[in-house]
């Protein structure tokens, strides 16, 4: 039996050629007949994932917070100490009574004060940080504008439709005509470089399945509502131009992420899902989800589901400038293995605990805001599951920066900096910069969530 060892983080794996036959029927998913069309696709998965880890982490932390500085001292050189910035009742507004733009965070900042940003659409693809950085969609493929909110045919989607968008060959960049409410009757299957970019209307993928992301790379998410999500039934389902694919019941996730690589997840706003929002499991990494907002959950987010997934090992997601609103319950994110920064984001709300995992995942924690809620069992941000303090109490759970308020506090363990060794090809020095607190998480996420993009105005 062959045999090929990869070096990943520092420890030897040994994967047999087996390894496909083996995972098999821990990792189909929804997919009910696992023919050599979804075997293919697993194996080239399991490549990229491998392909997409990135052996020194320090460097991408780090490059973020170095541009949230840049971006920050711009914007606070616009606005004059005595001019704070005005804000509507909802906390978001981008423009000064001047005239003048504001973005706070580097990801905004990068092309939402353009006012021709729909001649410039593909410029979004450009402003991706984190460990999604790489991550450029259909930047290289055409416009797919969607005309049509109907999903009646699954096996054969009606041209115009966002199902025959997502399904096509090639790199595409998908828009909308106009104001959609789009249900759909079973979740959706995205193939790769694809970008979907809801500014200039407001779309809602509502009261049915969700998208789905299994076995693809390269894909963006952009400026949608994804609201009141529910199981499919399952089914015949295209999955790409040239498969039809039997698919068994699906779980109600907003959007799915199962051995995705290079996915970013942007200004997405997200309400009730049956099962989590945004779950990346079985070999998904080199993730960004930035600048959505959350509110009305149990479960937001699973990073890793499965104890005996080992892959995951490779996991490395960044989670930066979203809003945890209300009535959430807990797993902002919930974590198994992996590396996960989780920077500058404004957890308002929370039940139970914001972030939770077992099986030794690494946890940077950089610059949030924490508000604990009034129940005084519930003021521990953290949470580690079904591991004794004897094994966790090794385990890089790190604080910096942190705002909190209302008695939250963060239980650390581990070592400073003992999740990132000193890299081999160090970033240049002037990257190598503290994040900014959390006391600035207000202005860097005052617009999380979908944007209200109008034509000829910045955004």
């Amino acid at each position: 039996m062959a045999v090929a060892f990869l070096n990943i983080g520092g420890n030897v794996f040994v994967f047999f050629l087996s390894l496909l036959a083996t995972l098999a029927p821990q990792v189909r998913a929804n997919v009910a007949v696992f023919d050599n069309y979804w075997t293919q696709r697993q194996s080239d998965a399991l490549k990229q994932t491998i392909n997409s880890y990135d052996p020194n982490p320090l460097n991408v932390t780090n490059h973020l917070n170095y541009h949230v500085n840049l971006a920050v001292d711009a914007a606070e050189s616009m606005n004059s100490p005595r001019r704070e910035l005005s804000q509507v009742k909802s906390g978001r507004k981008t423009q000064k009574s001047n005239g003048k733009c504001l973005a706070y965070n580097p990801i905004d900042k990068c092309w939402r004060c353009d006012r021709n940003w729909e001649k410039n659409r593909k410029k979004l693809a450009d402003c991706v940080l984190g460990f999604g950085r790489k991550t450029t969609g259909g930047k290289n493929g055409p416009f797919y504008v969607v005309n049509d909110a109907s999903d009646n045919d699954l096996v054969n989607p009606k041209p115009g439709t966002l199902r025959h968008a997502v399904t096509r060959d090639g790199p595409l960049w998908i828009i909308f005509a106009r104001d959609m409410l789009i249900k759909l009757q079973q979740e959706l299957m995205v193939t790769s470089d694809k970008t979907i970019d809801g500014r200039g209307a407001k779309v809602y993928i509502m009261e049915g399945a969700g998208i789905t992301l299994q076995f693809v790379n390269n894909v963006i998410i952009h400026n949608i509502y994804i609201k009141h999500i529910v199981p499919g039934n399952g089914g015949l389902i295209r999955d790409s131009e040239q498969h039809i694919g039997l698919r068994t019941k699906s779980d109600g996730d907003g959007i799915s992420l199962f051995g995705a690589t290079n996915v970013w997840i942007d200004h997405v706003s997200m309400t009730r899902c049956a099962d989590g929002m945004i779950d990346a499991i079985d070999g998904s990494t080199a993730v960004t989800i930035s600048n959505s907002h959350f509110t009305d959950h149990l479960e937001v987010m699973l990073f890793g589901a499965n104890d005996k997934h080992v892959i995951d090992k490779n996991m490395q997601i960044t989670v930066a400038f979203n809003h945890f609103g209300k009535r959430l319950e807990q797993r902002m994110p919930r974590c198994r293995f992996g590396t996960i920064h989780v920077v500058n984001n404004d957890y308002t709300h929370w039940e139970m605990y914001a972030i939770g995992g077992n099986m030794n995942p690494t946890i940077i924690s950089q610059g949030n805001r924490f508000i604990a809620p009034p129940n005084e069992q519930a003021k521990q941000i953290t949470k580690r599951e079904y591991t004794p303090y004897s094994a966790w109490k090794s385990w890089n759970w790190r604080s910096e920066g942190d705002y909190f308020i209302n008695g939250a506090y963060f239980v650390e363990s581990g070592k400073p900096n003992a999740w990132s060794p000193t890299p081999k090809n160090p970033i240049p020095n002037k990257f190598a910069i503290r994040p900014k607190p959390g006391t600035m998480v207000r202005k860097l996420t005052m617009d999380a969530g979908a944007l209200g993009c109008k034509r000829g105005k910045a955004c």
